[in-house]
């Protein structure tokens, strides 16, 4: 079992990631592949979050742009109007609150920041947006650098590589140094499982995952519900749960910090069992 220990400020919170954490997603979106369409209204919306928080969610990761295979472009001002009611509204009903914003934008980011949130998540691994990096060291919050090559309407003709974590690795080693030399400390890396790579890729990524500990930072993973599960079973999204907790225990045996999911609860059960199974291992080992 690999488990490296970090933390993360988050606007003066520090969260301990010696134990792994659970992000709950709450997409706003009208066509995201699992739950797209669902919360849009404040009252489901705000009951969501209530649910996830209340099964153990450390963060609440809003995202109102759908970064599904071929989903719709949409604009600033679309997206804006998607996630600032919902930011305004967590931090109303539940002071305190860990929220990350899921954009690539900078602008939406700046928004959303300036409105108490708390953590940024950008699928491009901030290279969509050349104010990113730049927005994430004035105002110090952790920052989440996925990698994808491509944008989500194109992304799956790029899933060709020569030496596939070979060359994650050595992506994510430039932006850490990017970062590092903006003054940026919080920062937490996810391979991006599904975004330009193929199924038999994501297992490939996930089996070698313990490699990414060598970058000295949290380790994210987001493969709740996702292709590489249902297509692999021949269900569809709806009946990919069990799969789903079936690799989250592969990625904290591998080192994951942060798993990000649709089903809080069952997350944290997962990081239970497994917290028992490290504590034994640990016994045994003395």
């Amino acid at each position: 079992m690999i488990q490296t220990h970090k933390s993360l400020n988050c606007l003066g919170n520090l969260i301990d990631l010696s134990t792994p954490c659970v992000m709950g997603i709450l997409n706003v979106t009208p066509d995201s592949f699992h739950d797209g369409g669902k919360y849009t209204l404040e009252r489901k919306w705000l009951a969501h979050a209530g649910n996830m928080l209340e099964a153990g969610a450390s963060f609440i990761d809003i995202g109102g742009y759908s970064s599904r295979p071929n989903a719709e472009h949409i604009s600033i001002e679309e997206e804006l109007d998607r996630v600032i009611p919902v930011v305004k509204s967590l931090i109303t009903h539940f002071p305190g609150v860990l929220i990350s914003i899921d954009s690539f934008r900078s602008e939406v980011v700046r928004t959303a920041l300036d409105l108490g949130a708390s953590m940024i998540n950008d699928i491009s691994g901030c290279h969509a947006d050349p104010k990113m990096l730049p927005l994430v060291a004035q105002y110090q919050v952790p920052v989440i650098m996925m990698h994808m090559k491509g944008t989500p309407q194109t992304m799956t003709a790029h899933a060709s590589y020569e030496n596939l974590v070979e060359e994650i690795l050595f992506y994510f080693s430039e932006q850490i140094a990017a970062a590092r030399s903006l003054g940026i400390n919080d920062l937490i890396i996810d391979p991006g499982f599904g975004f330009a790579k193929t199924t038999e890729q994501n297992f490939e990524l996930l089996d070698q995952l313990g490699l990414f500990q060598t970058l000295e930072v949290p380790v994210l993973v987001g493969v709740s519900r996702k292709s590489m599960i249902y297509k692999s079973l021949g269900g569809s999204p709806n009946e990919a749960l069990n799969g789903t907790t079936a690799l989250h225990m592969s990625a904290l045996e591998r080192g994951a910090s942060i798993l990000r999911v649709h089903d809080v609860k069952e997350a944290m059960e997962c990081i239970a069992l497994y917290e028992q199974l490290k504590k034994v291992a640990k016994h045994n080992l003395a």
